[in-house]
């Protein structure tokens, strides 16, 4: 099953999140099919970006959010 999560990426006490697709079964640091938007908490306000064609395309075919993303997701603008 697809899932749509959060990857962390940046260095000690600054991360930096990129929303990926990958496999739910496999770690999230393993390899993704996809990078779909990106989530940044440390700017003020915190910065939030998805492609949201991409997103839904990949809900479309069966891929869920996880409820992180979710939440990020019906709360963003972009």
């Amino acid at each position: 099953m697809l899932m749509i999560r959060l990857r962390r990426m940046g260095s000690n006490k600054r991360p930096v999140y990129r929303v990926v697709v990958s496999d739910r079964r496999r770690t999230p640091t393993a390899a993704v099919l996809e990078e779909v938007g990106y989530y940044n908490p440390r700017s003020e306000p915190a910065e939030v970006r998805f492609d949201r064609e991409r997103v839904e395309y990949w809900v479309g075919r069966g891929a869920k959010l996880s409820p992180t993303v979710k939440n990020l997701f019906e709360n963003s603008k972009s």
